[in-house]
């Protein structure tokens, strides 16, 4: 082909620069790989695992300029659409292409290693394996013993012998390869109520083709057996289903639950796993053989052979956003994955975000409503208790219902989003208040371990004996957080265990599911803890719940703070009575009249919700507009404005509204001023299309490289 020889290959390469770079194919006989082919690049002086995204064609005198790619480590591993998804994503979130590399490859494909097919998932006895004297190799023979009634998985074999006996039992042919992993055994679930039903009959209505659904239910009202219902009848075939949770809800016993309901193992892809086993998740989902994939928010960009449904449980969370890096919301993000690949989406919450409900008033999603909880289960009883005139940590009121419940055999849930003991230590005498020395925000007190800690830097100093200003000894732990209502609780009911849950408690790797599991036994005991606790838990011993606290999160300058609480209040109040007994929610406040808990109060989220939305979109504010953020950080707050002022000026257009610099709500942390512009408009593509359009120059800007800047879109912080 004329012209085949001016061709280079596009590479990404995992740089924070915002282009592609190009090489020229490995050598002069050599073709250009495909793209999606990881290939081996030199990079200055560094050698680095890139992707091939494309080719171009580069006139003679730049490709006199251009190095070859030194080796080709893998041909066109990943397919098509996951690049366009990929592309897509770089450029309306405005992060380097480079990021690809990150998202589309796990940890050991990153590195030079060649990529190896997955061995197989499981193993079975052949009739030479069956009549094979094994007297002298006993770690063969015991697996034969393991395999002679029926097929094992490879990963319970490896508890038994080493990889290096599988492999010589399977070149002698004495074990082979089993068409399919051994799974679990499919149990029925209960029996689906009208609106159960109606919504899965919808969901499968739309096999093989794309629609979006959001399934908005109460809590309790069975939300996770119509996801269930709907992928076990999608799986038949060869489908794959793809379900994504929030980092706090993927527990053991949900992977139990899915696995018994769908009679396929769950393959599992979160951060927490080891590099290998990211790896072989990987490996299993794009080989095909994984039929069911449970990840967080990075399992959006997993490789599917044959997709069939993706499920986006608790929608409304926010750490479906990324924070760093590539901050690309995984909901959104799947939704797309789901267009593309031409399979139905489902999102579900008791409690949608604002933007999932936006989108179902502009048509683009279809609203699927579970109205009244599953079985027997009843809303509990909502009251509001007024604060005011009660200096106690539990307020009367609150002790009173709590003994109550427990004596009558209940648990106790208390929820208060703020770690360690105390969140502020003065002194009496002149004061003084321990403030963090790089943060905009008071030490918090952690008294178990006699230390002042940020909760944002994470610097931590002893509790002074004095003050250090007047050495006054009168020191004074003002406000509650969940060590000292642990103590307040175990004083007032000093018969029953009371479990504290938050990071610090829950540090080891299984404590949080092992204490689950001790809940889950009935005993009466109370629970006091932060959002760890408010998350989707089935615990159908909590008669009572509480929320305290709330009064800071009414009167914040964040405008998705009554979003927030309204979704936190919900959710703990979901908590109580999911069993057979009736259950009591609580609040305690010193604003008992603010209008939001009184909505929230009448106990209909939703209506709560689209009364928010209005008032968004009155104010001109997310969802109703798009919103994005420049954000910029230095040690000299007048570096970060400085390039802020310039980024303004290279982005000012027609249709964009620009405001700032402004500084953050946190202003400084870490030892750096924080700024950010904000960037509104009408028109989503035309505010996506400018921020692409300028993102080389603003990279350019002498003042970028006294800074630490990035792009924030359809942000979820301020």
């Amino acid at each position: 082909m004329k012209g085949a020889g001016r061709a280079v290959a596009q590479v990404a390469v995992p740089v924070p620069v915002p282009r592609l770079f190009d090489y020229l194919p490995e050598n002069a006989s050599a073709e250009l790989p495909p793209p999606g082919s990881r290939v081996l690049v030199p990079f200055g002086s560094r050698r680095l695992v890139g992707l091939v995204m494309g080719h171009s064609q580069a006139s003679p005198e730049n490709r006199s300029n251009l190095k070859p790619i030194e080796r080709l480590l893998d041909a066109g591993l990943i397919a098509p659409p996951l690049l366009e998804l990929i592309d897509w994503c770089a450029r309306y979130y405005a992060f380097a292409p480079g990021e690809a590399v990150n998202l589309l490859l796990p940890g050991a494909l990153r590195r030079t290693r060649e990529f190896r097919e997955p061995p197989p998932g499981a193993y079975e006895l052949t009739e030479k394996g069956r009549e094979a004297s094994l007297k002298r190799a006993p770690s063969q023979a015991e697996i034969r013993d393991l395999l002679a009634a029926g097929p094992r998985a490879r990963e319970e074999l490896l508890e038994h012998a080493g990889t290096e006996v599988l492999r010589r039992m399977e070149s002698g042919g004495l074990i082979r390869a089993s068409d399919s992993d051994p799974q679990p055994e499919a149990v029925a679930g209960p029996e689906l109520n009208a609106e159960q039903r109606a919504a899965v009959a919808a969901i499968v209505h739309h096999r093989r083709r794309f629609s979006s659904f959001l399934l908005a239910g109460v809590t309790g009202s069975g939300k996770t057996e119509v996801y269930l219902q709907a992928a076990r009848r999608l799986l038949r075939g060869c489908g794959q289903v793809l379900i994504l949770v929030p980092e706090i809800g993927l527990t053991p016993q949900l992977v139990r639950r899915i696995e018994s309901r769908l009679g396929h193992q769950a393959h599992v892809y979160h951060s927490g796993l080891s590099e290998g086993e990211r790896l072989a998740c990987w490996q299993a989902a794009r080989s095909g053989r994984a039929r069911v994939i449970v990840g967080t928010r990075s399992a959006v960009f997993m490789p599917l052979v044959q997709p069939a449904l993706i499920i986006v449980d608790e929608e409304h969370d926010g750490s479906f956003k990324q924070a760093e890096g590539a901050r690309y919301h995984g909901r959104d993000v799947a939704v797309l994955r789901a267009r593309s690949a031409g399979v139905p989406i489902v999102l579900g919450s008791a409690t949608p975000s604002l933007e999932s409900l936006h989108n179902v008033g502009q048509g683009r999603y279809q609203m699927l409503t579970l109205s009244r909880r599953a079985g027997a289960a009843r809303q509990p009883r909502w009251r509001i208790i007024d604060g005011r005139g009660s200096k106690a940590e539990l307020h009367p009121q609150l002790v009173e219902a709590m003994q109550r419940h427990l004596a009558e055999g209940g648990q106790v849930l208390l929820y208060r989003n703020r770690r360690g003991y105390a969140p502020v230590l003065m002194c009496a005498e002149c004061g003084w208040q321990a403030d963090c020395q790089r943060c905009s925000a008071h030490l918090t007190v952690h008294q178990r371990q006699g230390r002042l800690q940020c909760h944002h830097c994470g610097a931590q100093r002893p509790v002074p004996r004095r003050c250090p200003d007047c050495e006054s000894p009168e020191l004074l732990s003002l406000g509650a957080g969940t060590e000292r209502l642990e103590d307040c609780v175990v004083s007032a009911c000093p018969d029953v265990p009371v479990h504290r849950v938050d990071r610090d408690a829950m540090s080891g790797k299984d404590d949080f599911e092992k204490l689950l599991e001790t809940v889950r036994g009935g005993t009466p005991c109370v629970l006091v803890g932060t959002q760890m606790l408010a998350k989707g838990h089935h615990l159908p011993g909590v008669t009572l719940a509480a929320v305290l606290d709330v009064d800071q999160a009414l009167f914040s300058a964040d405008f998705r703070a009554p979003e927030r609480l309204g979704q936190v209040i919900a959710q703990v109040a979901g908590r109580a009575g999911r069993g057979d007994r009736s259950g009591e929610f609580l609040i305690v406040t010193r604003h008992p009249e603010h209008p939001l808990l009184e909505a929230l109060a009448r106990g209909d989220y939703l209506t709560f919700a689209r009364s928010l939305l209005e008032e968004r979109t009155q104010a001109q504010l997310p969802p109703a507009q798009a919103l994005a953020l420049v954000r910029a950080e230095a040690h000299e707050a007048e570096a970060a404005r400085t390039f802020l002022v310039e980024a303004g000026r290279l982005l000012a257009c027609r249709g964009l509204e620009i405001h700032g610099p402004l500084p953050a709500i946190l202003a400084r942390r870490g030892g750096y001023w924080r700024f950010q512009l904000w960037l509104q408009a009408d028109n989503r593509a035309a505010l996506v299309n400018r921020i692409a359009e300028r993102l080389p120059a603003l990279h350019e800007l002498k003042s970028a490289r006294r800074v630490r800047w990035h792009v924030d879109v359809d942000p979820l912080e301020l």
